[in-house]
């Protein structure tokens, strides 16, 4: 499929409440021209999974009787295209007042037209509004946060991350920090990012640097995943690597890709923050 088109993508234009079923809302995103710019290749150095959250998830039972529930999305990294968060919502929204016998068709309806265009299945598991399941956590391991750095100037380049020595570690770093912007609306978002790693030290304060390099970078959030985890993996040369972003909530949708050189990695539940 082709990219953004800004006479297609919905993001950043007025839009009319849509009152009936629309799966034609959905917009894809090829993941393909962003993996190029980056020089990657198949197979792909990693394997993950894009876990969304909705919070404004709602439809009519079978007596017309709003139905309230959050619903957690796992798309596949391996899937050819991501969805784009506002067609996504309005989608969502569009089911506000269709009828469904039940969970279980509500599930089977969202997953068929969320998997048609990303192209491959998807995992759909849906909560109550006061399900305990949905508590946020705080991020694991050593928070970056408090090391004094210098901000750089320039997009984010594998060349501002450093090594600290030898000998092997494993450590889980976090920032909250990570701001990185809309690439159609300029906007910004927020996440916080958790790096997960074995091999030679790498450098704290040059990796808290490197992330606040995103400040001014226009990319979706699943390519400033990728990006993060193709520059440490180039520059550090971990023996394992895992790169998890966790987006704050924005128009009652979050998303926290994550990317592992682990097949059996398990993406972090969400934040308190989100």
């Amino acid at each position: 499929m082709a990219g953004p088109d800004e006479r297609e993508i919905l993001l950043g234009r007025p839009t009319p409440v849509v009152d009936a079923y629309s799966p034609e809302l959905l917009y894809p995103i090829p993941r393909a021209p962003a993996r190029r710019d980056l020089g990657l290749g198949e197979p792909l150095p990693f394997v993950g999974v894009d876990v969304w959250y909705a919070y404004e998830l709602s439809w009519l039972d079978p007596t017309g009787k709003p139905v309230a529930r959050v619903g957690r999305f796992t798309v596949p990294a391996s899937s050819p295209n991501m969805v784009e968060s506002k067609s996504f919502k309005l989608y969502l929204n569009s089911l506000n007042n269709t009828r469904l016998e039940g969970d279980d068709a509500a599930s089977e309806v969202i997953r068929r037209d969320v998997g048609a265009v990303v192209g491959t299945p998807v995992g759909l598991a849906l909560f109550g509004p006061d399900d305990p399941g949905l508590g946020g956590v705080s991020p694991h391991g050593v928070c970056l946060d408090p090391l004094p750095v210098t901000v750089p100037e320039g997009e984010p380049r594998p060349e501002l991350l450093a090594l600290a020595g030898n000998g092997i570690v494993e450590e889980e770093l976090y920032s909250h920090l990570l701001r990185s912007l809309c690439p159609v609306t300029g906007q910004p978002d927020w996440a916080t990012v958790w790096v997960h790693y074995r091999g030679r030290p790498v450098d704290r304060s040059a990796l808290l640097g490197y992330i606040l390099a995103f400040r001014r970078h226009q990319a979706f959030h699943e390519q400033c995943v990728e990006r993060i985890y193709h520059d440490i993996r180039e520059r550090c040369q971990p023996e394992y690597l895992a790169v998890q972003a966790l987006y704050t909530r924005r128009g009652g949708l979050d998303i926290s890709p994550l990317r592992s050189s682990d097949a059996t990695a398990e993406p972090l539940p969400r934040l308190n923050r989100q």
